[in-house]
């Protein structure tokens, strides 16, 4: 029973992926994929030129686009990162992915309150705009005598 499941677990652990299947599978560029190996956020294979990807570049890549999307630097990706490989039961990794998360809370309430200012400020220019837009153009005396000449020329062309 252990060692079908051992099995289990190195055959998993075996697998490989191109840099078209992790692109697809992460919703990110082959490029980016590049980008992170020349960060040293990646470490695939090669097989000639080709990279292959292992399941641990796949568990770095989860990291990588998980934290990219909370909107944390590739600069505290990779500290987060490098603490994966300490054998202290990754506290020390959660220690500073919890600083980290803190920070950024602080950060995204901070853009929070520029964005709903940013709002604020945008309707009232709308609302102004949407009156002026409404007030502009020729008033109703202006309006009139349009028309009374409209109806001036029309019945001279008419005459003639």
């Amino acid at each position: 029973m252990m060692n079908n499941k051992l099995s289990k677990i190195s055959a998993a652990d075996s697998r490989t992926y191109t840099i078209s299947e992790l692109a697809r599978e992460f919703g990110v560029t082959p490029r980016a994929l590049r980008f992170y190996e020349d960060k040293d956020r990646l470490h695939p294979a090669r097989d000639g030129m080709t990279r292959v990807y292992s399941n641990r570049d796949r568990a770095r890549l989860t990291i990588i686009v998980r934290l990219k999307r909370l909107g944390l630097p590739l600069a505290d990706i990779r500290e987060i990162l490098d603490l994966y490989v300490l054998d202290d039961g990754q506290r020390a990794q959660m220690r500073m992915s919890l600083d980290k998360f803190r920070k950024q809370v602080k950060e995204l309430e901070i853009q929070r309150g520029d964005i709903d200012t940013a709002l604020t400020e945008l309707r009232k220019g709308i609302a102004w705009l949407e009156t002026q837009i409404a007030n502009t153009g020729p008033s109703d005396e202006n309006k009139r005598q349009l028309a009374a000449y409209d109806e001036i020329a029309r019945r001279q062309l008419d005459e003639v």
